[in-house]
């Protein structure tokens, strides 16, 4: 009996220091076989420099891969789970934000502001998410409290999940599997 064609999908970005191979991505496409995953790279890190470009040239770049990923699974833009790491998982939020068709949002350690100050909330864009979101984070990350986390995610009119690590910082060191498993049970159940 043929397998069945998979009805969703997986694009996964990275942080700003990392690259597709970063050892939490990988976890995550493995655990989800036979679901197609996506990783990407940014275009500073395929340009090979180490600071990220502006938020717009990230987001495009997100609207890219998302496109590229429909098209060679055969899936309509909606029938694609967008999310990754920090920075990546908040570029896939904005151009949701904007409007980019997902089935949901997949967000590992949310950079919800820079570390010391939360001042600098990054929140604007989370009223207008309307899909399902799932935040997976630590409770000792310095880009966000659970309380900072948990406030600002109020303000998303679509489900949102958060899944807490408890001691875990904003790189999650030593937790991929947990994490990969996380996020494969939430993709698939959506």
């Amino acid at each position: 009996m043929p397998a069945k064609k998979p009805d969703r999908a997986l694009l996964l970005t990275p942080g700003a220091s990392a690259g597709r191979d970063q050892p939490a991505l990988v976890a995550i496409d493995n655990a989800l076989s036979p679901v197609p995953v996506e990783r990407m790279d940014f275009p500073y890190k395929k340009a090979g420099r180490k600071s990220p470009d502006k938020a717009p040239v990230l987001i495009e770049a997100v609207r890219e891969g998302a496109a590229a990923l429909a098209k060679r699974t055969k899936l309509a833009p909606d029938r694609l789970v967008l999310g990754g790491r920090s920075m990546g998982g908040r570029m896939c939020s904005m151009a949701v934000a904007e409007g980019l068709p997902a089935l949901g949002l997949a967000l590992i350690s949310y950079p919800l502001h820079p570390p010391g100050h939360p001042e600098k909330s990054r929140t604007e864009h989370l009223p207008q998410l309307k899909v399902p979101c799932l935040f997976v984070s630590g409770t000792k990350d310095a880009f966000g409290t659970v309380d900072e986390l948990e406030a600002a995610t109020a303000t998303i009119p679509g489900p949102v999940t958060h899944v807490w690590l408890d001691g875990g910082d904003h790189g999650l060191r030593r937790r991929d599997a947990e994490v990969a498993e996380i996020v494969r049970d939430w993709v698939l159940g959506l």
